[in-house]
């Protein structure tokens, strides 16, 4: 039977039969290889398989609950790896939570900070994972464990991101016509500026219909690059600008933003409740892009949100190419948030050319939907994961 909210809160809190029935007793870490469906292309590398960590929490009554923490191929965009992830979790943090009843998550999150420092993918999927068990324990959805869903689904755009002009046409093209998507973003940064620049503009000129179009610049360009391109960018009808310098440049994104027609989103500069809020008094930009991989847990990941708001930044869903596990503990959250008006990039289920779940995520009139059901309403096949795992 499932709570309602008032009986979630008395038994989580006080039910002292619950909170040891929900004790963590084993977590594990496995590294998955999904192939992908075609090349994804950023400023700094490039990848056709996508592999990340599964981790596993099982609690005192038996019950599993599953997290997902994502890299992009090796330590490129942060300092983890899905070797270093696994390490982590099976070295420090697992022996800081067993015994650790799952029903107070912020003791979870406490164990975890005086276990390791950073390391964020790696506590993201752990938090995960125990709200997944603990929420089915309760029958009951994340969401709900995060204050209740203010909306069913999240508008969602897709990625242009391998390089070629007439592919990505064709793609764009696609993804309209089946009603999946009608945003888009452009990785750019892996070519020369002009290069980028002329696919861009094929993209505007055979695919009118894009709605919304926004640019990942992906820290690669110089402030120089950024006032020379600046105008053709606004030309081209561009909506938002994500990251173009790197992320440690906070004086040069204020100046850039400071000039710019077109909003900056920040990304890569701010992983940190402070490094948000300097990067919003600064002036860094006007959008923040929300990742559980920068806020290192579910809680945080909210918490983070009214951050970047109370900081002047509205709010954007951004990933890192999670699969299903990733993007449902993601679109937990993001139900939640009373705004969310760039809606979200979970797209990365759909750039694999298999799954792990029973029950992959649905895209239906552009908008993802999030998932219903216990925990996080996905659930693995074990089957494929079997055969997804990495060899020990």
């Amino acid at each position: 039977m499932a709570y309602s909210t008032a009986e979630v809160v008395d038994t989580v809190t006080q039910d002292q039969d619950f909170i040891s029935r929900t004790a963590i007793r084993e977590i594990r870490a496995q590294i998955v290889t999904l192939p992908s469906i075609r090349a994804h292309r950023l400023s700094n590398t490039e990848f056709s398989k996508r592999e990340f960590v599964l981790v596993r929490v099982r609690l005192a009554n038996g019950i599993e609950g599953i997290g997902e923490a994502a890299v992009l191929g090796g330590p490129r965009w942060a300092e983890e790896s899905v070797e270093s992830i696994q390490a982590v979790v099976t070295r420090y943090l697992s022996p800081a939570l067993i015994g650790c009843p799952a029903a107070r998550p912020a003791e979870v999150a406490a164990r975890m900070s005086r276990a390791a420092f950073r390391n964020n993918s790696a506590k993201g999927a752990i938090e995960t994972a125990t709200f997944d068990a603990l929420a089915r324990s309760l029958d009951v959805s994340v969401t709900t464990l995060l204050g209740g869903a203010l909306r069913e689904s999240v508008p969602v755009l897709w990625a242009l991101a391998s390089g070629d002009a007439d592919q990505e046409v064709e793609e764009a093209r696609a993804k309209l016509a089946t009603r999946e998507h009608r945003d888009f973003k452009i990785k750019l940064g892996f070519a020369s500026p002009e290069a980028d620049l002329r696919r861009l503009q094929k993209l505007r000129d055979e695919v009118p219909e894009m709605r919304r179009l926004i640019v990942d610049v992906n820290q690669a360009w110089s402030e120089a690059d950024c006032r020379r391109y600046l105008p053709i960018l606004k030309e081209l009808q561009v909506d938002l600008i994500e990251q173009p310098l790197p992320g440690d440049d906070f004086e040069g994104m204020a100046r850039v933003a400071a000039q710019s027609p077109i909003p900056l989103m920040v990304d890569e500069a701010a992983f940190s409740h402070r490094e948000i809020t300097r990067a919003g008094t600064m002036g860094c930009g006007s959008v923040y892009s929300l990742k559980l991989v920068k806020s290192g847990g579910l809680m945080a990941l909210s918490q983070a949100a009214r951050v970047a708001e109370s900081s002047g930044m509205e709010l954007y869903g951004g990933c890192l190419l999670e699969g299903s596990i990733g993007a449902a503990a993601h679109l937990a959250v993001f139900a939640t948030l009373p705004r969310l008006p760039w809606g979200c990039e979970h797209f990365g289920p759909r750039l694999h050319v298999s799954e792990i779940v029973r029950d992959p995520l649905v895209i239906e009139d552009f908008h993802l939907r999030v998932p219903q059901g216990p925990g996080l309403g996905v659930h693995l096949d074990e089957d494929r994961l079997r055969d997804a795992l990495r060899p020990s």
